[in-house]
């Protein structure tokens, strides 16, 4: 897959993904006459259906990462280069500001907004670090292509009722939340330490999950070149097969090639 195609898929992935978020919590609120927990519902049900949704129809093109602390990590572990990180991460967020704009205007509220939503504390912390700590678990533990999409939706819907901060969990559509005074919304200024929470939280799940799991670091290898295929949201070990994240067949001798570039045994 073209580098292009596969920004292309990171950053109207991250678009739609943030234009639900935002756009049903402007629908939630609206329709819930007050009652938060029902606006919340509402909210949640959006959120997991198009997540869920997007990394089905987008994974074999890009791996469906939509998020800057998972692009992060499989960089960190040698699955995608570090190149390939900062244009993910610049198309993640770049999408999801797009995506709060398309919100607000599809509502008819003002385009440019800044939240007023505090969100902070340590509680409020501590809750994003342990909701990007399960998801980054899920995306690296996770043993079939085909159960991405339900298991991470799964856990951000979740994660939506059992945190605090009700689970961001992701790098750029918190800064997307930052811009929008709606029901999603969180103040800028308590961005910053929701981003280092999120980033604590992946880290920690990578030491988990390396014995918990048996994953292995292994030097940046352009799959890109090898085998034409994006990375995956995981890549575990704990199953071999001859097949790419997306569950493409893959050629013997292009599996063989990745193997012997990223140190591992053909």
């Amino acid at each position: 897959m073209t580098g292009r195609r596969r920004i292309l898929s990171e950053g109207l992935g991250t678009m739609l993904l943030a234009t639900a978020v935002i756009g049903s919590g402007v629908m939630a609120e609206r329709l819930a006459g007050g009652n938060i927990a029902l606006a919340l519902l509402a909210n949640t049900a959006a959120t997991v259906a198009v997540l869920a949704t997007l990394i089905g129809l987008l994974e074999p093109v890009s791996g469906a990462h939509f998020n800057p602390a998972v692009s992060f990590i499989q960089g960190l572990r040698g699955q995608l280069a570090w190149r390939d990180v900062a244009g993910y991460a610049l198309a993640q967020i770049v999408g999801c500001c797009l995506g709060a704009l398309i919100a607000h205007a599809m509502f008819e509220l003002p385009l440019l907004q800044a939240s007023t939503h505090i969100r902070t504390g340590p509680a409020q912390w501590l809750a994003e670090l342990v909701a990007t700590f399960g998801l980054l678990l899920v995306v690296l533990g996770h043993r079939r292509p085909a159960d991405a999409p339900w298991m991470v939706a799964g856990w951000i819907g979740a994660a939506y009722w059992f945190t605090a901060s009700t689970s961001f969990a992701n790098p750029a559509i918190t800064i997307a939340r930052s811009l929008t005074d709606t029901f999603a919304g969180i103040r800028p200024a308590d961005v910053p330490a929701f981003i280092a929470a999120q980033f604590a939280g992946a880290l920690l799940a990578v030491l988990v999950a390396r014995p918990l799991f048996g994953l292995k670091t292994r030097r940046p290898v352009d799959t890109a070149q090898l085998l034409d295929e994006p990375q995956p949201l995981s890549s575990n070990p704990g199953v071999r097969h001859d097949r790419s994240a997306a569950g493409h067949d893959l050629p013997q001798s292009g599996v063989r090639n990745l193997a012997q570039r990223a140190g591992a045994d053909p």
